[in-house]
C-alpha cells in the first residue's frame, strides 16, 4: 500500500498516496464539517465560507490566488457537503510547494473582506436560484428535508436566501474559528509526492493552525413523509426513499451492492424494466447515501404525467422482487461493476486524494483497495435480500414535483410493498 499518514502536533493528519507513474499531484484539505453543523439561523454559512475563503488573504488578492495557480497550469476548487468541506488543487509535481502555500494561505489568512462578501452573496444567491430552476436538482433538497425534517441534516447545502443575504463577516469568522481545527482536518496528497518532504512542508505551512475544533453535531433522526409541489413542467420528478445505513453499519457494503443491482447502471433492474422494456422514463436510478450516524436509500425517476401510474406500480414490483435473493450472475455483475469503478479510480490522483481525505475523516484510517474489494466480494445473494427487506420495511419518504394528478398517495403505494 502506497499510503502513509503522519499526525502533526496540532492534530492535523497529513496523508500521501504516491503514484510514481504520473507527473502531477493533487493536494487538498478536508474539514469534517458541513451543513449538518449549522443551526437553522446560519444555514448556508458553511457553503458561503467556502466561497469566501478564495476571496483574498492578508498576502494575496482573490485575483492573485487564481492567477498564481493558473500561471503554472494548475486547477483549484472546493466543495461543501453535509458532513465535509474540501479545498483542493492539482498541479505539476514541481509546483506542489506553491499549491500547499496557497491552500495554507486561504485557510489561515483569508480576510473575508466585507466588500468581497457583498459581491459573493450575489453569486451564491444566483447559484441558489439556478438550483431552484432545476427541478431534477432541487427535488433532492425537498427529499432530504422531508426525510429529516426540522433538523440540520435536512437543510439544504446551498443554504437559505435570507441567511445568505444577512450573514456577516463576524458570523463567518466565528464559524471558521469554531470548526476549522487541526484535529478535525486532513491534508491529503496523491500523485508524484514524497511523504517525508511533504510532511515537512505541511509543518511549516500549517503550524499555526489551531488544534481545537467543535465537532458536535445534532443526531440524525430519519422521520420520512411526503412532499408534493404541483408545477407546470414537462416531467414529474419523483424521489422515493427509506432509512438507509451509516458508514459503520455492518450492512454498508451489502447496501451499496443492492443499490448497484437495483438501479446502478444500464443493466440494473430499474433501468432494464422501467426504461428499456416499458419506455416509461428517460432517467431512473437508485442511490445509497450514508452519513456518520444514519443514511438514506432512494430511487429517482423523471417521467411524463401519463406514465406516472404505470411507473409507480412497476417500481413497487421491482422493490418487492429485490427482497428475494438475486440470481448469482446478476449479483456477480453488480459486484464487478463496483470493483471496476474502484480500480479505475486508482488511475486518477484526484480520486485517490478524495478517497484518502474522506476515509481518514470518516473511518479514522486509510482503507486499502484490497480490503474494499474483499468486502464487496463477501456480499452474497442472501445479504442483498435481507438488506432490501430491512430497508423497505422502514418509514418511506416521497418528494414529487411537476404534474402530479396521477400520482397516488404514498400510503397506497407503500401498501404494494407489504
Amino acid at each position: 500500500m502506497s499510503v502513509r499518514v503522519t499526525t502533526l502536533p496540532n492534530g492535523l493528519r497529513v496523508a500521501t498516496d504516491a503514484m510514481d507513474s504520473v507527473e502531477s499531484v493533487s493536494v487538498g484539505v478536508w474539514v469534517g464539517v458541513g451543513t449538518r453543523h449549522e443551526i437553522a439561523e446560519t444555514n448556508g454559512v458553511a457553503h458561503l465560507l467556502e466561497h469566501m475563503t478564495f476571496k483574498g488573504t492578508t498576502t494575496r488578492s482573490a485575483r492573485d490566488i487564481a492567477e498564481q495557480i493558473e500561471a503554472v497550469g494548475g486547477q483549484m476548487n472546493a466543495h461543501t457537503g453535509r458532513e465535509q468541506t474540501a479545498y483542493y488543487v492539482k498541479v505539476l509535481k514541481e509546483d506542489l510547494p506553491l499549491a500547499l502555500d496557497v491552500l495554507a494561505d486561504i485557510l489561515l489568512r483569508s480576510v473575508l473582506d466585507p466588500e468581497e462578501l457583498a459581491r459573493e452573496r450575489v453569486v451564491v444567491l444566483q447559484e441558489l436560484g439556478q438550483a431552484q430552476d432545476t427541478p431534477d436538482d432541487i427535488i433532492f433538497d425537498h427529499f432530504q428535508e422531508t426525510a429529516f425534517p426540522k433538523q440540520a441534516l435536512g437543510r439544504p447545502v446551498l443554504g437559505r436566501a435570507e441567511v445568505i443575504e444577512s450573514a456577516s463577516r463576524d458570523v463567518l469568522l466565528a464559524y471558521r474559528q469554531r470548526h476549522y481545527g487541526g484535529v478535525n482536518m486532513v491534508l491529503a496528497a496523491s500523485g508524484r509526492v514524497e511523504h517525508d518532504a511533504f510532511v515537512a512542508m505541511a509543518q511549516r505551512a500549517l503550524a499555526e493552525l489551531a488544534p481545537a475544533a467543535d465537532m458536535a453535531r445534532e443526531p440524525a433522526r430519519y422521520i420520512g413523509g411526503e412532499f408534493r409541489a404541483e408545477k407546470e413542467l414537462e416531467q414529474a420528478h419523483l424521489v422515493w426513499g427509506f432509512p438507509g445505513v451509516a458508514y459503520d453499519d455492518p450492512d454498508y457494503f451489502a447496501c451499496a451492492v443492492l443499490s448497484t443491482l437495483l438501479g446502478g447502471g444500464m443493466s440494473s433492474r430499474l433501468f432494464q424494466e422501467i426504461r428499456e422494456k416499458r419506455g416509461l422514463c428517460y432517467s431512473i436510478y437508485s442511490f445509497a447515501n450514508p452519513f456518520l450516524d444514519g443514511g438514506v436509500f432512494g430511487i429517482y425517476a423523471g417521467t411524463g404525467e401519463k406514465e406516472i401510474t404505470e411507473l409507480t406500480a412497476a417500481l413497487a414490483a421491482e422493490l418487492k422482487g429485490v427482497m428475494r435473493p438475486p440470481p448469482e450472475p446478476e449479483l456477480k455483475r453488480a459486484r464487478a461493476q463496483m470493483k471496476a469503478g474502484l480500480l479505475m479510480s486508482l488511475e486518477s490522483s484526484n480520486a485517490r486524494m478524495d478517497a484518502l481525505g474522506s476515509q481518514l475523516l470518516i473511518f479514522g484510517r486509510p482503507i486499502a483497495t484490497e480490503e474494499i474489494s474483499a468486502r464487496i466480494d463477501a456480499v452474497n445473494a442472501q445479504d442483498t435480500a435481507r438488506v432490501a427487506a430491512r430497508i423497505f420495511a422502514g418509514q418511506p419518504t416521497l418528494a414529487a414535483m411537476g404534474p402530479l394528478d396521477a400520482l397516488e398517495p404514498l400510503d397506497r403505494w407503500v401498501a404494494r410493498l407489504r
